[in-house]
């Protein structure tokens, strides 16, 4: 659901937003067939992304593309197929009788990527001086925190393998939000125990990527070789990765992964077509060409089904001022803040079209912040309300509101103020411009002057979670089978509440922030949801918070397209899904001629 993470954390489901698709680009130069000449040698995996990492330090980062996925583990993990929870740093677990206590076994033998022993005092550093540490700005504690309360679980070590979590009270998502990555307390403790001018821990400026790649300490299956800004990042296999292959043999088995830094998908369906790559993530407009070419070019596309992922558009919904000035023209706030408006821009929006146009009819309608595949999506069918294309709909409810026509057609408020703002979106990504070029359309058609405004990715971002100053966004989040994953998205105070964002820690403040009752009860729900133990009782929780959802319509849900990729017939073991795509299970992935 960072801003968003894909596997076990919100920064692996939520982040959030997709703007990469898996490409293979080339690492020597920019001639996919210069890098070929180098695969021959090197067992290698080169992906494409749409724009630079903005960070090497886990705890700071909110965005994706990020490194994470392939330099750190947690203690557990979310099989993306089974969606089952599983081992990963931890060898096993138990659970105290009364729900509260979790006591995980480290695996013998763990080291970080420099040689160092990994051991119980890292965990312990982890959750206690980052995570669950209120001078380091992390998005991360906010899945953490637990009850009305918002408590944070205690964490102590038994000996020098075994560590204790004790929740405050039970707390259904615990297990899978221990995946969660352990960091390096030998690489990192000094950097949390000094601190500067403002006293602030140094921390928070350490592991940019402008940090050389030999400093950043790592337990996954790849460590950064190089980073090259607005060209590619570069990924060496990790020599102290821990996992073995079942003759013993070391894995991951794929010694580099590159990742190239592209303008633009059309960028990768080229590089992609020339023979050079070895994998290109399939957007609807691509589908048709690439399967007449899958024979010729021996790649088999992979679908996965609807994508756990969501796409919307927002309002700005925040009231607040800086300095005495509104984050949001008053005039405008007004109507963001008019649910009938909103429920009417619902309804403009001709999501079916969108499908056949821009989707090439490979999605289906959205209509839930939480993704089909997991067991608590409550379906249409269920009673959740949907808004299906219904323009006469969308004109009574503004009538209903207090908007009227003028002569020429245009919508204008009850005061006359002509109905005219600006939506935003991340420039680069062909698909989300033309839902953006299409909801333009659908809403002119409603009387309203909507000025699409893509921007770069750096100056979008900043917009939505910095200076506040934005009208309306169209933006995706990644998303998984646990809701609580995106608990940070839902608490009015949580670091991803992008509807109606309050300062995070560091920002200016702003005056006047307020919160509306329904906005305050889906952030109770979540928080009476995660304590729930019963299954089925967490099912009738999170189906409420979906009705709410979608009678309030923070979020206006669009199309959730099919998961598809193009990957190289000579990558073995490729286990496709839609939650975790062609390379969640990359330690084990060979190379074969």
């Amino acid at each position: 659901m960072k801003f968003i993470r894909l596997l076990t954390t919100i920064k692996r489901f939520w982040l959030p937003i997709i703007l990469a698709s898996a490409t293979a680009m080339t690492i020597a130069g920019c001639n996919p067939a210069n890098f070929k000449s180098t695969a021959a040698q090197v067992p290698q995996l080169v992906n494409s992304i749409l724009s630079d990492p903005k960070t090497f330090n886990y705890a700071l980062s909110s965005e994706v593309p990020n490194i994470f996925s392939l330099t750190y583990e947690g203690l557990t993990t979310q099989n993306p197929i089974t969606g089952e929870v599983e081992p990963v740093l931890a060898e096993s677990w138990t659970i105290t009788d009364n729900q509260l206590g979790f006591v995980f076994t480290l695996r013998e033998g763990l080291k970080w990527s420099d040689g160092k022993p990994l051991t119980v005092d890292d965990v312990i550093f982890t959750y206690n001086d980052i995570y669950l540490n209120e001078e380091i700005p992390t998005d991360t504690r906010d899945i953490l925190r637990i009850g009305e309360s918002r408590a944070l679980p205690q964490v102590k070590k038994i000996d020098n393998r075994r560590v204790e979590f004790t929740t405050p009270e039970p707390f259904a998502p615990f297990l899978g939000t221990l995946g969660l990555p352990i960091l390096p307390a030998h690489a990192l403790e000094k950097f949390v125990k000094t601190k500067d001018q403002e006293g602030k821990p140094i921390f928070l400026s350490q592991w940019g990527v402008d940090t050389p790649p030999d400093q950043i300490i790592v337990n996954g299956p790849y460590k950064v070789e190089r980073y090259d800004t607005s060209q590619r990042v570069v990924f060496q296999r990790n020599p102290y990765y821990w996992r073995k292959g079942p003759q013993g043999d070391a894995q991951p088995y794929i010694e580099r992964v590159v990742w190239q830094i592209v303008e633009s998908t059309d960028t990768s369906l080229l590089q992609f077509r020339s023979g050079g790559l070895d994998s290109v993530g399939v957007t609807p407009d691509y589908f048709s060409l690439l399967k007449r070419q899958e024979k010729q070019g021996n790649f088999t596309i992979y679908n996965g089904g609807p994508a756990t992922g969501t796409s919307f558009v927002l309002f700005n919904l925040n009231k607040g001022k800086r300095d005495g000035k509104p984050l949001v023209d008053p005039i405008k706030s007004r109507w963001f803040n008019t649910v009938e408006f909103r429920q009417a821009v619902a309804y403009a929006i001709d999501r079916q079209t969108m499908i056949n146009n821009t989707f090439r009819g490979l999605g289906q309608t959205q209509n839930s912040p939480i993704s089909v595949q997991s067991p608590f999506y409550l379906a249409p069918e269920e009673g959740l309300k949907v808004y299906d294309y219904n323009p006469e709909k969308a004109r009574e409810l503004l009538k209903k509101a207090g908007f009227k026509y003028n002569a020429q057609g245009q919508l204008l408020d009850a005061d006359g103020n002509r109905v005219r703002f600006t939506l935003l979106t991340n420039a680069g990504n062909r698909i989300r411009e033309a839902m953006g070029a299409q909801i333009r359309q659908d809403l002119g058609r409603m009387g309203m002057q909507v000025d699409f405004t893509p921007l770069a990715w750096n100056t979008y971002t900043d917009k939505l979670a910095n200076t506040l100053d934005w009208d309306a966004s169209l933006l995706g989040l990644t998303g998984g089978l646990e809701p609580n994953d995106g608990a940070n998205v839902w608490n009015p105070e949580g670091g991803l509440h992008m509807f109606n964002q309050k300062p995070q820690v560091g920002q200016k403040p702003i005056e006047g922030w307020e919160v509306a009752p329904w906005e305050r009860r889906i952030g109770e729900l979540y928080i009476q949801a995660a304590r729930e133990l019963d299954e089925a009782k967490r099912r009738e929780i999170y189906a409420e918070t979906q009705n709410i959802t979608q009678e309030n319509l923070p979020f206006i849900y669009l199309v959730n397209p099919y998961s598809l990729s193009a990957v190289r017939n000579q990558f073995d073991n490729i286990k496709f899904s839609a939650l975790g795509g062609a390379f969640w299970n990359i330690h084990e992935i060979k190379i074969i001629n």
